[in-house]
């Protein structure tokens, strides 16, 4: 046999084994067939159903095409119009920040008081959250640290007045919050208006570093004319630029911009964080004196309680912890109590109201936030009994809330128990030392300094004394009533009033001549002080103490 049949005969031997294998595999799939129909029913009823389903399915095909094609055919035809341009900007701006009713300089009766504000409608920008701000959950302060909360023995908090509500301490600051608070307080388009106008020149003039620069300011903003240079900001060992750029960082957190939060300040007030918290040291100083270290650790302390950012937790608490240090302890016997605070160190011979007034705001601001400020509140509320009566001798015969007038000293010493140096105008540091340390309506001490507030430094005219006046503000906002609605009738426009407007790198700033401290430090640090006060009616809740009507 050849190679070639050898070869036929090989492939006609596979083709075979593979027919008998296909036969195979047929005969079992025929066999499983059949056990198969023989448990199934008739496939006639199948046939049926199936028939069924698609005409079905065929039926709702159809309705939904030529369904959807009519109603597109009923949409009407789409035209192109011209719209007319919007107004300028600019003429609304600097028509929003003028009141159309000049005030008097001299308002000395109630006829004189602007009528309160019942519609207002105010744009407050609401913040919307992204992906990456999850974190940054908006914690306003605990509910329990509203501005008249004070600290009890055991270190519970004790509520004075109406609640905070929910949100807490700074819950008025944005949202349907802010614009209630607006209204119920006496706000005004113009007073919105002329806040964020501040807050835009704040961030025209902001450094590279973060920091407000008292000096050199006017360099780091584009416009023109150029505003002028500011005062020495390092004489007598203070540091001007740390305290500014505290008070900058508090103008947008009073206002609702924080850091974390969607807002279109958040990178300003993030940098202005960041330099704070570069300068402080391990053992957390934000300053060489109280003063500036005390307005630093405050905006700190109320960015942490505003945002429980936890990078800032840490410095906040450092910065509250220097305060407790440097609080002065009684001079008399050995109770240890506390006192209040100087420039610098622990003296109880001099008890700086000024200095003093700032380090308990500060304190407050960590309560807010849940911080430990230890029995430092206790020791101010000594500090605060002692300085009014040594500098009222006759603080007995107060009794009248509607006429009763009281002082307080600039400096008191708890060593001899009396007061250093005695001006009329230190009320005002007393009395919002008084309110954030737990007094109210009723109380004869809170009274009797607003009826002196009301009586001897009522704001006239611009310009004036502006720290004074972020402190008369303040305190009169919280004791509220028929004062506060003469005080707001005036103060309010005023400022507003005061601003420049529309005119380059001076645009939404406040001249510093002749206003006091602002005078010497210059415009960065009067601007901060005008700003803050037309923020009163939403920075903190006001806790519903109020002087008696006047009769």
């Amino acid at each position: 046999m050849s190679s070639n049949e050898f070869d036929e005969q090989k492939d006609r031997a596979s083709e075979e084994e593979v027919l008998e294998g296909e036969e195979l595999l047929d005969g079992e799939e025929q066999e499983e067939q059949e056990e198969k129909d023989d448990k199934e029913p008739n496939g006639a009823i199948g046939w049926f159903i199936s028939i069924g389903m698609h005409a079905l399915f065929a039926l709702i095909f159809y309705y939904a095409v030529f369904a959807a094609k009519e109603k597109d055919q009923e949409l009407p035809p789409m035209r192109v119009t011209t719209i007319d341009p919007p107004p300028k900007k600019e003429d609304k701006k600097d028509l929003e920040r003028t009141i159309d009713n000049k005030v008097e300089i001299n308002v000395a009766t109630e006829a004189d008081v602007a009528a309160p504000i019942n519609n207002l409608e105010v744009p407050v920008e609401e913040k919307t959250e992204t992906e990456e701000d999850t974190e940054a959950e908006v914690n306003k302060g605990r509910e329990e640290a509203v501005a008249s909360s004070e600290m009890g023995s055991t270190g519970a908090f004790m509520a004075i007045g109406a609640g905070g509500g929910a949100a807490g301490m700074f819950g008025n600051r944005s949202g349907g919050g802010k614009r209630r608070a607006l209204v119920k307080g006496g706000g005004s388009r113009a007073s919105e208006s002329a806040v964020d106008a501040a807050l835009r020149w704040f961030k025209r003039h902001q450094s590279p570093n973060g920091m407000w620069d008292t000096e050199k300011y006017p360099v780091n903003c584009t416009e023109t004319p150029k505003c002028e240079p500011g005062g020495n900001a390092n004489e007598h060992g203070s540091d001007a630029n740390v305290a500014c750029t505290g008070y900058a960082v508090l103008c947008f957190l009073g206002a609702g911009y924080d850091h974390k939060t969607p807002n279109k300040y958040k990178t300003t007030v993030e940098k202005g964080l960041e330099y704070l918290r570069s300068i402080q040291t391990a053992e957390g100083e934000l300053g060489p004196r109280n003063y500036e270290h005390a307005v630093a650790t405050m905006a700190v302390a109320e960015a942490y309680a505003m945002t429980n950012d936890a990078e800032l937790k840490g410095p906040a608490q450092k910065g509250l912890n220097i305060l407790m240090e440097r609080q002065a302890k009684d001079g008399k016997g050995d109770s240890g109590g506390g006192l209040g605070w100087n420039y610098k160190g622990a003296t109880p011979s001099r008890n700086d109201s000024s200095v003093t007034g700032w380090c308990v705001m500060a304190l407050k601001s960590g309560l807010a936030g849940g911080l430990n400020v230890g029995n430092s509140m206790e020791g101010a509320k000594n500090w605060l009994e002692k300085a009014w009566k040594a500098s009222n001798p006759d603080w007995q015969k107060l009794t009248d809330p509607y006429t009763a007038m009281s002082g307080f000293p600039y400096c008191y010493d708890a060593v001899a128990d009396k007061i250093d140096e005695h001006e009329p105008t230190r009320m005002c540091m007393g009395a919002l030392c008084a309110v954030f340390l737990g007094h109210h309506s009723g109380d004869i001490m809170l009274d009797s300094m607003i009826n002196a507030i009301m009586a001897k430094n009522f704001i006239k005219g611009y310009p004036t004394n502006t720290y004074y006046m972020y402190y008369n503000t303040l305190a009169v906002f919280q004791a509220g009533g028929a004062h506060w609605e003469k005080w707001n009738g005036t103060c309010r426009d005023v400022i507003v009033n005061a601003q420049r407007k529309g005119d380059g790198c001076f645009d939404g700033s406040w001249d510093p001549q002749g206003t006091g401290p602002s005078d010497k430090i210059g415009r960065v640090l009067n601007t901060a002080f005008c700003c803050l006060s037309l923020e009163v009616y939403y920075r903190y809740k006001q806790v519903g103490a109020k002087v008696p009507p006047a009769k």
